[in-house]
């Protein structure tokens, strides 16, 4: 299995957890009388082999994620604790220039005026190239995930 397809089923595991997590918080507490319209037990199961499933994919992919060289001077592992942190710096800038940017109009001259400090064209432009690293990076990312095979 390649690791592109072991993060797509870590993603269904999650979403199958979520529902999981949704259905038997309905079905735990009924009315006094009442039967539950799924059986609690099936369900816990359910959830016992999902999160098996979750753990074991979870561990082969850091076992490959740390395993697997990325240009020749880090791991994929390094490569996408950069890509995180691109992802953070990116949406900061982002949420500064639109902070800076964002004009209040005054009703009257005895109200207070707003002015932004910071070059919100720079930053937005800084913003811009964080966002174009990301991408670059993000697509070596999923090339590498497509080539690489899952480890055990």
């Amino acid at each position: 299995m390649k690791l592109a397809e072991a993060l797509v089923l870590r993603a269904d595991c999650q979403k199958r957890l979520a529902q999981l997590k949704s259905r038997l918080l309905n079905n735990v507490k009924i009315q006094e009388g009442d039967t539950p319209s799924e059986a609690p037990q099936e369900l816990f199961a359910e959830l016992g082999r999902v999160t098996a499933d979750l753990r074991n994919l979870i561990k082969r992919i850091n076992r490959t994620n740390a395993a697997t060289p990325f240009n020749g001077q880090m791991t994929l592992s390094d490569a996408l604790a950069d890509r995180d942190v691109l992802a953070l710096e990116r949406n900061m800038y982002m949420h500064l220039a639109e902070t800076a940017s964002n004009t209040r109009d005054r009703m009257m001259r005895t109200e207070i005026k707003y002015v932004a400090i910071i070059n919100v064209a720079e930053t937005q432009k800084h913003a811009d190239e964080l966002a174009k690293n990301y991408r670059e990076l993000d697509t070596r990312i999923q090339e590498l995930n497509w080539q690489t095979e899952l480890a055990e």
